[in-house]
């Protein structure tokens, strides 16, 4: 994952993730799995269904990397993404952005944890080069 341009890596290798699971329900599905054994509590994953049938389906995926709280709501076909910033438990801020963007700086999030977590950096390279599921 080492290059002069990180950056360029993390838009590849989202690129890379939405031509491989080009449906948004797969797409949640692999990176939530992926994600899980190193976030543990840090991933909430909320399932499709009401109060007393529950899914297998994903419907919302939120996920905590220090100040910043990843949202993605599958809402039908369409995924919907936003990024919050939070300051001493206090959300600033909370911004709605497209899914390759929401990708990528969750990506650059998983990079940044990665580089002092092995558990991290396992799970980034599973995403980034592949592996089993």
């Amino acid at each position: 994952m080492a290059s002069a341009d990180d950056s360029f890596d993390l838009n590849l290798a989202a690129a890379t993730l939405r031509s491989n699971n080009t449906d948004v329900a797969i797409l949640l599905k692999v990176l939530s799995t992926q994600l899980a054994p190193t976030l543990g509590d840090r991933l909430r994953v909320e399932r499709a269904g009401g109060r007393f049938h529950k899914s297998d389906a994903i419907a919302r995926v939120l996920i905590d990397m220090g100040s910043e709280t990843f949202d993605a709501v599958l809402e039908g076909p369409v995924l919907r993404c936003s990024i919050a910033h939070s300051s001493g438990g206090i959300r600033i801020r909370s911004e709605t952005v497209g899914v390759d963007e929401w990708i990528v700086r969750l990506l650059g999030a998983l990079q940044g944890e990665a580089a002092h977590s092995e558990s991290a950096r396992q799970a980034l390279e599973k995403i980034v080069i592949g592996g089993p599921q």
